[in-house]
């Protein structure tokens, strides 16, 4: 059965969800990279619209339109969460947002504030631009257009937005870190495998 998490999210909603599941999104979420994550925090500005319980999704969205005929979304694949990494956790606890999308995993920041504040981050798979802008019902809004397209705080209307994999759970756990792990470890097993086949005394 599909998962599909309506905003305004509660703790309630998200409290059993695990990383690794598939979960989808109607309601509403903002977009936020870079500048706008920097403004939240060191600049100590939110932006008009209330987040919390809502989502908000790393991308620069491709929009046509303009304010008097409305917009449309035309592309809106996630840029690289990473990125945000610096800026997460204080986002979190000033926006109350509870689901960040985006590409990529995050490190140990955000998960400690998934942890505190009980939120997600999801991971939307790349590639995929077109088929995020279809799920965009409605551009409610625009905030910050000072940034630029891409920058701007959109507020977006969708429905069933995904497949949108969990990487960060309430529990801190990161399906990222846990893969990273377990890679190195095979990894390393490998390596020392393939030493004992080769012959370096030659070199």
């Amino acid at each position: 059965m599909k998962k599909i998490l309506t905003t305004p999210i509660s703790d309630g909603d998200i409290a059993n969800i695990k990383t690794g599941d598939i979960i989808y999104l109607s309601g509403v979420v903002g977009t936020a990279r870079d500048d706008g994550h920097r403004r939240v925090v060191e600049g100590n500005r939110l932006p008009a619209f209330d987040l919390k319980g809502a989502a908000v999704m790393h991308v620069g969205p491709i929009v046509a339109g303009d304010s008097e005929h409305g917009y449309e979304i035309i592309a809106a694949g996630p840029t690289t969460s990473r990125r945000m990494e610096v800026y997460e956790k204080e986002f979190i606890q000033k926006t109350g947002v509870k689901l960040i999308i985006g590409k990529g995993g995050m490190g140990q920041k955000t998960a400690d504030a998934c942890k505190t504040y009980k939120a997600l981050h999801c991971v939307f798979p790349g590639g995929c631009a077109v088929t995020a802008a279809a799920a965009v019902e409605k551009v409610l809004g625009v905030e910050w257009e000072d940034f630029g397209m891409p920058e701007a705080f959109w507020i977006l209307q969708v429905k069933e937005f995904g497949p949108l994999i969990v990487s960060i759970d309430t529990r801190g756990d990161n399906l990222f870190a846990h893969n990273n792990a377990v890679f190195q470890e095979r990894k390393d097993a490998a390596i020392a495998e393939i030493i004992k086949h080769v012959d370096f005394s030659h070199r």
